[in-house]
């Protein structure tokens, strides 16, 4: 009897470690997932101060922008770049946060930011953007990258910056990408049909960070299947071949080095 009730005690005490383990592992993974979860990407883009530029510019880091109080111009007034915070200099109230606001919130925002220190004060600003707004083309392209974005662009002015390749690039299945956490956008554009038949449906209107996608056409697809199975093995072929004449002539193996080979 003894026996029995030593062997129950261990099997209990074996269950209450395996559930306390169990517990601790389940706690782990959902504090795990909810640092994982802050991480991610709530809205927009990913960037942190995103709008809609052609309805009304926003300010982002690198932005000038250049204000003055009607009221008080020669107190308050000047030009600055918004710094890596997110901040200006203004005379009187220091450092202020502007990134992200629209110039009419900046101009309530800084007149706000003033009224304690003045009886009338009116502010007035101008923003000039640093170049920080771009949108993207990539793929069959041979000028691939971030494009700077200046407002007014369509699909086909951005896909001729970037120079499609000309036997390769599929303009009939152009992607665009508006790039969302919850509610992403991917228009399939056929480029062709502008100068095909004069038809502007698919010359979209760019936004800021859009990403302009040209596929390869089914022949530049299997090209690049067939050079990606073919390139290994022509690899290792040249080096056995380097390797074999290498012992016949040394200097082969200097020369092959010297040429970019193993």
């Amino acid at each position: 009897m003894p026996h029995s009730v030593a062997r129950g005690s261990r099997a209990l005490g074996v269950l209450l470690c395996a559930c306390v383990f169990l517990a601790l592992a389940s706690c782990s993974a959902t504090i795990e997932d909810k640092r994982i979860l802050q991480y991610l990407n709530q809205g927009g883009f990913g960037k942190r101060y995103v709008g809609n530029a052609q309805e009304q510019n926003y300010v982002s880091i690198g932005d000038t922008v250049q204000f003055i109080d009607t009221y008080n111009p020669d107190e308050v007034s000047g030009t600055e770049v918004v710094d890596i915070d997110g901040t200006i200099l203004v005379p009187e109230v220091g450092a202020v946060w502007v990134a992200g606001y629209t110039r009419t919130e900046l101009e309530s925002y800084l007149t706000q930011k003033l009224a304690p220190y003045y009886v009338d004060t009116d502010v007035k600003v101008k923003i000039k953007t640093g170049g920080k707004k771009v949108f993207y083309v990539m793929g069959q392209v041979r000028r691939a990258g971030p494009f700077p974005y200046t407002g007014d662009i369509t699909l086909f002015e951005a896909v001729l910056q970037a120079a499609p390749e000309e036997f390769g690039a599929n303009l009939g299945r152009v992607r665009v990408i508006r790039a969302d956490p919850r509610d992403p956008i991917v228009i399939i554009a056929d480029a062709t049909e502008l100068w095909t038949s004069g038809d502007s449906t698919y010359n979209i209107q760019l936004h800021e960070y859009d990403i302009i996608y040209v596929p390869p056409t089914l022949l530049q697809s299997v090209a690049d299947l067939v050079s990606g199975l073919f390139v290994p093995v022509t690899s290792v072929l040249r080096d056995v071949l380097y390797t074999i004449f290498a012992f016949d002539d040394p200097t082969l193996l200097f020369r092959g080095r010297r040429n970019g080979g193993f």
